[in-house]
């Protein structure tokens, strides 16, 4: 069995004495692992880093064995990243939630494209928090809690949308949502398109995406904590905006 295409590197824990496993997203065969023969050396350490686009080719006896990659680099992305802290914080919430999200083998193409997108995007600070909070609604869409917002789901009205529904992920008016209105979530107006997208107004839309990524996905996943890089990333914003 094997296969060969371009992915981005999640995660590298040593294997042995100079094996490396890692785990990488592709878009045709999602979050898949295999053993780096030298993982650990000088040679291809210093290739492994998160973030990382991969050349991969995968090659096993049977399909379901964890099987070998070779990898060549197509780009790095460590520079960037560390060189600015909110990039390289935003780089391990993105490759953390995805294992923690993505079910081993199964393909998501669509995510995938918007995650390559999103991590090229690390050197342009002042876009990348909206980009990334985009990208959160995509990854919610793509594990099967997506949100509606654009209509209310008491009305059937599209303007003044002001809630969400904590349980269905639905818009509500201020009209439909009555006397519930402190039971629902704030709907911020940058995820629904609107205004500027000021940092201090994506920190407080993560507030409603972490809502459904710890009371709906993770209790799936059998109520694992979501990676503390995510909250890591949500402290830099905040910094950010205390900073002026």
């Amino acid at each position: 069995m094997e296969w060969r295409e371009d992915g981005i590197l999640l995660a590298v824990r040593r294997h042995g004495e100079s094996a490396a496993i890692i785990e990488v997203f592709t878009p045709s065969h999602g979050r898949h692992a295999g053993i780096v023969r030298g993982g650990a050396s000088r040679k291809i350490a210093p290739m492994l880093q998160p973030g990382a686009q991969l050349d991969i080719a995968w090659r096993a006896r049977l399909e379901e064995h964890l099987g070998y990659f070779a990898v060549e680099p197509i780009r790095s992305r460590a520079a960037v990243s560390l060189g600015e802290r909110l990039a390289l914080a935003g780089l391990n919430a993105v490759t953390g939630l995805l294992v923690f999200c993505l079910p081993e083998r199964e393909a998501h193409p669509r995510l995938y494209r918007q995650t390559e997108q999103l991590l090229d995007l690390l050197d342009a600070p002042e876009v990348w928090p909206l980009a990334y909070l985009q990208w959160e609604l995509s990854l919610l869409e793509d594990m099967g809690y997506g949100l509606d917002l654009s209509v209310c789901a008491v009305t059937g009205a599209t303007e003044g949308l002001a809630y969400v529904s904590p349980r269905t992920g639905r818009a509500v008016t201020r009209v439909g949502a009555g006397e519930y209105a402190d039971r629902l979530l704030p709907l911020v107006p940058c995820l629904t398109g609107q205004g500027d997208a000021p940092d201090a107004e994506v920190a407080e839309a993560l507030k409603l995406t972490g809502h459904f990524l710890h009371n709906r996905l993770a209790p799936e996943l059998g109520s694992k904590p979501l990676p503390d890089a995510r909250q890591r990333l949500i402290d830099a914003i905040t910094r950010r905006v205390a900073a002026g």
